[in-house]
């Protein structure tokens, strides 16, 4: 199932079982979204992402910036990453996306793709320092770019295209029963921006 490219209407839930995703719509005007995507672009601590898998050390085309309440570790996929203070901007969405939510987060993960040839493979947020039932929420900004969901033993697929000023929220047992990524296309030359703030739990 592929939800329309030009109507990005809140939606109660994108998923048909086994997990809540919320379409909140664009929360941001477009005007309010490119210029948030362009402080982001110039103003977050960029540098590739790193992973450790089979023994092998691999740097990503994608960049990632992390950010949090405290100074904290975070491991996954077998490398430590080390959170930064909250940038003014990034704070100021968060509390934004917190009043629409009412619930709190204490992290975000920033990605960026600079075109449509970078994503990210099937996987499902699932790291022992998010709760099961966590909550993440995702803002998108700059390039429009299809996201998919594939339930974990049906397979079924719940495909959109996510704009910017978009805010989704993955809630609920959906990490545990489905996966997601961000689809590449080589017809895409513009960079994307997304936001994911969550909840962890320090260990």
């Amino acid at each position: 199932m592929t939800l329309d490219l030009f109507s990005p209407e809140p939606c109660e839930n994108l998923l048909p079982y086994d997990g809540e995703v919320q379409d909140y719509g664009c929360i941001l005007s477009p005007e309010e979204a490119e210029q948030y995507f362009h402080y982001l672009y110039q103003h977050l601590a960029w540098k590739h992402d790193e992973a450790k898998l089979y023994g092998k050390h691999f740097i990503t085309a994608r960049k990632v910036a992390w950010y949090g309440d405290d100074y904290y570790q975070y491991k996954y996929s077998g490398v430590a990453r080390d959170s930064l203070p909250w940038d003014k901007a990034l704070a100021k969405l968060k509390q934004q996306v917190e009043q629409i939510l009412s619930e709190k987060f204490n992290s975000c993960l920033a990605n960026l793709y600079e075109d449509g040839t970078q994503g990210m493979a099937w996987h499902s947020d699932s790291d022992v320092s998010l709760a099961k039932t966590t909550t993440i929420a995702s803002l998108s900004f700059g390039a429009t770019r299809k996201f998919s969901f594939r339930h974990i033993q049906s397979k079924e697929k719940v495909e959109l295209w996510l704009q910017p000023g978009q805010l989704i929220v993955m809630r609920g047992e959906t990490q545990q029963y489905w996966q997601h990524r961000l689809n590449r296309s080589t017809k895409i030359l513009q960079p994307r921006i997304n936001l994911t703030f969550r909840q962890f739990q320090f260990l």
